[in-house]
């Protein structure tokens, strides 16, 4: 009797423990797109739609009016809600064109590129002589990279992007998402 209440009691905790594993989920809150130099470059689109409960995506459109670009440079900025947004973890600049044309990159910078890569027309190296276009990258995209890959605590983040040509802020684009 004793055995088969032990071989009882080990099933029910290893059932329980199979049962209640934890699983976090991002999704899109909010998204700004600000053009600091308006003869340089115009969003044309920037938005966030949701298309129902479970599908939310984000399209951005970046009319460049001075082509070919051949100088850029990126500085983001990941940043955690404590009672405004507060750094967390990686805030760094660096030279996109480099990147871009690098074997071995960056691999922080190469994690936060796996992001939008395959939604955005971004996968060729400098110079850019057409418009910038990350369209329709879906919240669930970023599932896997936020929870698995580097699993991050839940909370509210923002991804702030600072697009640099020639030395001087350009545009900055804000990313806010949740991860619960």
């Amino acid at each position: 009797m004793a055995i088969k209440l032990n071989l009882f009691v080990a099933s029910l905790i290893l059932l329980t423990n199979y049962f209640t594993e934890v699983y976090s989920v991002v999704e899109f809150t909010n998204l700004h797109c600000e053009s600091l130099d308006k003869d340089f470059a115009l969003f044309e689109y920037c938005f966030l739609k949701s298309v129902n409960r479970t599908y939310k995506y984000v399209s951005i459109k970046v009319n460049l009016l001075r082509t070919p670009i051949t100088k850029i440079k990126v500085r983001f900025g990941l940043y955690k809600r404590l009672n405004g947004y507060k750094p967390f973890l990686y805030n760094m600049t660096l030279d996109a064109c480099r990147f871009l044309n690098s074997p071995n990159p960056n691999p922080v910078a190469s994690y936060f590129y796996s992001w939008f890569k395959d939604y955005s027309n971004t996968n060729h190296s400098c110079p850019f002589d057409h418009d910038i276009v990350l369209d329709k990258m879906p919240y669930h995209s970023l599932n896997y990279k936020l929870t698995k890959i580097l699993p991050f605590p839940e909370g509210k983040y923002m991804l702030e992007g600072h697009w640099i040509a020639y030395d001087i802020d350009r545009a900055i684009t804000k990313f806010f998402l949740t991860l619960t």
